[in-house]
Order: structure tokens, then C-alpha cells, then sequence
């Protein structure tokens, strides 16, 4: 018997919502039946389903197994991407700790501190190559001209250090000296040295004597020789604007057509802008103060080219920080003067000048403490010893002899009247103290004879060496007044028994004196003892290292006794705020560089 046909299903489409809704029904049993024994019961379905039921029952039982597959890729997935970043992660975070710990090593934060003690610095890194230089070269050309730079051999010995220092130049050259006109030049040339790390030592008369224009790490030497022109005076107002190359003897010269001066004297030959450097002072201290009281205002070029102008002009002013003072006795080593304003005076209508000479070095510092006590106001009170005095006699560069004695020369100024008045106390005190004799000028002639034996007293003692190997030292010290006679007997005691020939000489009036010494090659190192015991005494007595010639090389590493190591300190953290790259006159006044081993004298 023939099967009967089944009817054709009709299409999705046209099924009407009743039979659509029944169908579904049909199906849901099934795959609950299925989907039960897949997860619960575990039985095989009846048997003798329909085709239909059959169909549904695979269609099912696949979508299941798509789902899972899905859900066990998914899962395996999310796993191997945690695991993949978590490796990632710490990939990351330990390359994070490594570069934070190699950057916190090579490249520290930057110090909270209010000093930079020594030992916290790092050494400065100057790049002086050949090809460095050379560029250099053209770019300093292209500002001053090629007449202007020069590399000759005789200059660069010149500007590495002179006869009359006590720090002996050795194999310390600049690579080449250029000479600048104008504050604008300047800034050029340093904006130069800033980018391409050159240091750079500033020069001015080159009288100074601690060694304070030696080139110690090479570089360039910057001569202000053609700045020197006295750009404006102001006679209502009592000042001068000049140049650095301006000596104070040629601006003396000048100002004395208008009846004016400008007191600071140090040794001959001196610029103001050395001057400035080393906050010098001369035979007029004593009356007129030292240069820290005659300046107003100065123009410097910073070490990366800034143009800065501390002040105006009038007398005093409270505006802010007194950079003016700041810079005055810096020696270079935070900025390069280019214009210095300066007080000038009236010069006095009478001046005249008295020499005594005494038995004994203690009697003539015994007169000086007593005119300074009795306020006699002379303009200066200069001490030559007995060896000095000698020299002078020997080099025959005075037109007289002089008593081979410990003298006094003093210097009067004012009215006919007071200085007449001054004259006859100052020689009362002498004679009180034992002068042997005394004598004081009655005209100009006079005058200069009398006062040309302290002028002359360093160079009649360099007239002294023999030979080339001969050599001549110059350190000054200054004490509280009352502790003079004691220091100078000493000094000059511990002199007489080194077996070395010296002097003393001194600004006395203010408890400032030198000790000459000369010394040849193999006499170094006694040379060298009896200063570093002059200044141990000095300190002991709440003296200075220095009264007036600076600190340079010579004298750094005293500075740690005389004021303590914290305020070394502050200064060079000063230093390193103006000069971060330590380009302008390195190694002066404090170090820049942890010593060697040996290098610093015991104390």
C-alpha cells in the first residue's frame, strides 16, 4: 500500500501567528527533553521520534555544542590574556624601577639645601678639545675682529701669571686671549664660552699676586685692555663711570683737573676692574677705607651673557640685594665687570709726609696702635722694617739713603692748620715710643722724596734676585689693631730663623702688613712654611687670611679656618647659582673640585 504524501510545509512567511506559535510549542518540549538528558538525566530520548523531532533534536544538540565551544574559547582566552598581562606588567614595572634607579644615580634631584659642602660636588665638565677651541675661534673672530684674538706665545704666557706671584705658573696656559671693546662684546664672548663649555678667565692690569688670573683648566683669556675709557663724569655729583682697563692712576690724573680724586691706590700699574676684583685697598685705607667704599654701581656680564647693572647712582639706596657689594672682591669667578660707577672726592688743599725710623720693629707698631687710639685723623701710616729699608738703599731707586731702620712713614692732609697740628702729635707719640729720628716734608719736593721709599718697596726688593731662579713672595695678613706689635715681632722673628731674606711692609693703620720674602727654587717649601704660620697667627689673633690682596689660589683652602666651612659653603653655593658650569675663573676663591690627596696643608 502506497504512503500516503505529505503535504508541502508551507513558508515561514506565510504561516499565520497561531501556527507559528504552535510550531515553537511543538519544538520546546524537545530540546528540553534534550537539553535535560544533556545536562541532568542522562537518558537516551524515547524512541520512535518523527523526522521532525529528530531534526529539532540535532539542531539543538549542535547550537549547545557551538555554545560551549564558544564559551571554553572565550574562557581559555581571558585566561591567557591575564597571564599575558601580567607579564606585561612586570616587563614594564621592572623597567620602570631600573631606569628610575640608573636616573636617580646619574641625574640626583636637585639639593634642598641652603650650602654646597665640597663633598657633594661633582667635578665640572668643560669640553676644551682642540676642534672645540678652533670653532671657537671663529665664532670669537666673527665678534672682535681676527686682530683682536690672538694665540701668539708670548701672549698667553703673559696672561697665565707673572714674576711678582707667589703662585708659580706650571704649563698653565688659555688657549687663545681676545680683547673686547664693549660691554656688548663681552656678552657675546661668554654666550659663546656658555654653549660650548670653554672656561674663561678674566684680565685686567695683571698685578694681583694669589694667582688669581692663572688659566688652570685652560680655555680662553679675556684681556678688557681696549676698554679703557672713562665714559662720564659727573662733578656735581662727585662720581665717574669708567671702563675696567682704567687705571687708577691715570684716572687720578684726569680728575685731578677738577680738583678731584679717586682714593683707593693699591701697587702701580693697577685697573679698576682688577680692583673690583680683589676689593683692594692701598696707603689710603686707613683714612679713606678700602675700594668696597668707593663704589656705587657696576655693569657685569654673567656667565651665560646676561648684561646685569646692579645699581643706580645716588649715594645710597635700599632696593633690594646689594649686588654691588656681592661683586667687589669675587675676583671674576661670578661675572666679568665691563663699567664701574665710582665715588670720587676733593682732593685735600694741604698734604705733607714725615718719616721716623726706631730701635725696633715692636716699637714702631707700638706707635701706631698709639696714634690710631688717640684718633689723630692723618690719611695713612705705612711700616717699612729694617731689610726693607735696606733694599731701598741697595737698588738705589730713590734719590736718597735712608736709615737702615725699622721707619714709619705717615701721611697728612687737610688744612695748613691741621696738618701742622697732626705733625706735632704724630712726633710727640713717636718719640714717646723711642723714634730715633724724624723728619717731615716743608714743600712738594720734599714730599715726594720722603714718600718715594714706600712706593718703591716691592720692586727694590725684586731688584734683589740674582738669577732666574730667584723669586719673590708677597702675603699679606691683617689683625684687630691691638694684636699688631705682637704678630709683626713674630713674623718677623720665624723670619730671621727660616734663613730666608724677607721683609715687612704694611698698611698698618688698619692692622694690615706684608711679609716679602725672597726665596729661590730649592727654598720653596720654607717660603711656603713661614706664610702658612703667618696666617695660623693671624687666625688665632680673629685676624683675615687677606687684608687686601684676595684670595685667588694661594689662599682658598685658609678660608675654612678663618670663617668655618659653613660659610664656605653658602659662598659656593653662591657661585655655583651665578656660574652652574664653574666657566668664569674655576678654582678661584673656593673649589670647584674635591682636592688630591696631599694637596691641602695640614693645619
Amino acid at each position: 500500500m502506497p504512503f500516503p504524501r505529505r503535504a508541502p510545509a508551507a513558508p515561514r512567511a506565510l504561516l499565520s501567528p497561531l501556527t507559528r506559535t504552535s510550531a515553537a510549542a511543538h519544538l520546546r518540549p524537545a530540546v528540553a527533553r534534550q537539553v535535560r538528558w544533556e545536562t541532568t538525566e542522562k537518558k537516551r530520548p524515547e524512541e520512535g521520534r518523527s523526522f521532525k523531532g529528530q531534526l529539532y533534536q540535532s539542531t539543538a544538540l549542535r547550537l549547545q555544542k557551538e555554545r560551549e565551544d564558544r564559551e571554553r574559547f572565550a574562557k581559555q582566552r581571558n585566561e591567557g590574556a591575564g597571564g599575558r598581562n601580567a607579564a606585561l606588567t612586570f616587563v614594564i614595572f621592572t623597567t620602570g624601577l631600573v631606569g628610575y634607579y640608573l636616573g636617580s644615580t646619574s641625574y640626583p634631584a636637585p639639593s634642598t639645601a641652603s650650602t654646597t659642602p665640597l663633598s657633594t660636588i661633582s667635578a665640572p665638565r668643560h669640553d676644551v678639545s682642540g676642534a672645540n677651541l678652533e670653532a671657537a675661534w671663529a665664532d670669537f673672530v666673527a665678534i672682535v675682529g681676527k686682530e683682536h684674538v690672538s694665540t701668539t706665545p708670548t701672549d698667553l704666557a703673559d696672561h697665565s701669571g707673572s714674576e711678582w706671584s707667589s703662585h708659580i705658573s706650571e704649563g698653565e696656559r688659555p688657549f687663545l686671549v681676545v680683547y673686547p671693546e664693549t660691554t656688548e662684546q663681552v656678552s657675546e664672548i661668554m654666550k659663546v664660552c656658555h654653549r660650548r663649555r670653554i672656561p674663561v678667565t678674566g684680565y685686567s692690569g695683571g698685578t694681583s699676586l694669589e694667582g688669581h688670573f692663572a688659566p688652570t683648566r685652560g680655555g680662553i683669556s679675556i684681556d678688557f685692555g681696549r676698554m679703557d675709557k672713562i665714559l662720564a663724569l659727573h662733578r656735581d655729583d662727585m662720581d665717574v663711570v669708567v671702563q675696567p682697563a682704567v687705571g687708577w692712576e691715570a684716572l687720578n690724573e684726569e680728575l685731578g683737573q677738577s680738583n678731584l680724586f679717586f682714593p683707593p691706590d693699591p701697587g702701580p700699574g693697577a685697573m679698576i676692574g682688577g680692583m673690583v676684583g680683589t676689593g683692594c685697598s692701598g696707603t689710603n685705607a686707613y683714612r679713606y677705607g678700602t675700594m668696597r667704599e668707593w663704589v656705587l654701581s657696576l655693569t657685569v656680564v654673567l656667565a651665560d651673557g646676561t648684561i646685569i647693572k646692579t645699581r643706580q647712582r645716588p649715594r645710597k639706596s635700599s632696593a633690594g640685594y646689594d649686588l654691588t657689594k656681592m661683586f667687589i672682591g669675587s675676583e671674576g669667578t661670578l661675572g666679568l665687570v665691563t663699567e664701574a660707577t665710582l665715588k670720587v672726592t676733593t682732593k685735600p688743599n694741604t698734604t705733607s709726609v714725615a718719616v721716623c725710623s726706631f730701635g725696633s720693629i715692636k716699637q714702631a707698631a707700638d706707635c701706631v696702635g698709639k696714634v690710631v687710639n688717640k684718633g689723630i685723623p692723618i690719611a695713612a701710616i705705612e711700616l717699612l722694617d729694617d731689610n726693607q729699608m735696606k733694599c731701598i738703599n741697595s737698588s738705589g731707586m730713590t734719590d736718597r739713603k735712608w736709615t737702615e731702620a725699622p721707619s714709619l712713614f705717615f701721611k697728612f692732609a687737610g688744612t695748613p692748620s691741621a696738618v701742622k697740628e697732626q705733625v706735632g702729635m704724630v712726633q710727640k707719640l713717636a718719640q714717646e715710643t723711642g723714634s730715633k729720628t724724624f723728619e717731615f716734608a716743608k714743600n712738594d719736593n720734599e714730599q715726594n722724596e720722603l714718600w718715594s721709599a714706600r712706593k718703591e718697596a716691592l720692586w727694590s726688593m725684586m731688584a734683589m734676585k740674582q738669577d732666574s731662579t730667584d723669586h719673590v713672595w708677597t702675603g699679606d695678613v691683617a689683625v684687630p689693631i691691638s694684636r699688631l706689635p705682637d704678630i709683626i715681632n713674630e713674623t718677623k722673628d720665624d723670619l730671621t730663623k727660616s734663613g730666608l731674606f724677607g721683609s715687612i711692609v704694611g698698611h698698618v693703620g688698619d692692622g694690615n702688613f706684608h711679609a716679602i720674602l725672597l726665596y729661590n727654587d730649592k727654598q720653596r717649601k720654607t717660603a711656603e712654611d713661614v706664610v702658612h704660620r703667618m696666617i695660623k697667627r693671624a687666625i688665632a689673633m680673629e685676624g683675615t687670611v687677606t687684608g687686601e690682596h684676595g684670595v685667588g689660589l694661594v689662599k682658598r683652602d685658609y678660608l675654612d679656618h678663618e670663617l668655618g666651612e659653613t660659610t664656605v659653603d653658602a659662598m659656593r653655593q653662591l657661585k655655583l647659582a651665578f656660574d652652574p658650569l664653574c666657566l668664569l675663573n674655576p678654582d678661584k676663591v673656593v673649589r670647584v673640585e674635591k682636592p688630591k690627596a696631599g694637596e691641602i696643608a695640614e693645619w
